[in-house]
């Protein structure tokens, strides 16, 4: 039979675990997240645009929108040029 002392250490050793796991899929999440946008920063200097203004104007909107900007980027430019 158990006691509650155990019984309490468990649940608190599994809450703890499920905490960690959390903790650990976001900072993947993130780093994952930090990779697209470089990867968006570094498509948009390299990319040849129609004026240099659009190619400014793209970087400026990956480096400060951050991610949703890198997102953006990579649905209005990059996806639309693979077709």
């Amino acid at each position: 039979m158990m006691s509650t002392g155990t019984t309490i250490f468990g649940a608190v050793a599994g809450i703890a675990l499920l905490v960690i796991a959390v903790w650990l899929f976001f900072v993947v999440l993130g780093i994952l997240a930090l990779i697209f946008w470089i990867f968006m920063i570094v498509d948009v200097v390299q990319r040849k645009f129609k004026h240099e203004n659009d190619k400014i104007v793209w970087i400026l909107v990956v480096i400060l929108a951050g991610i949703i900007g890198a997102a953006i980027y990579y649905f209005v430019i990059k996806r639309e040029n693979k077709h």
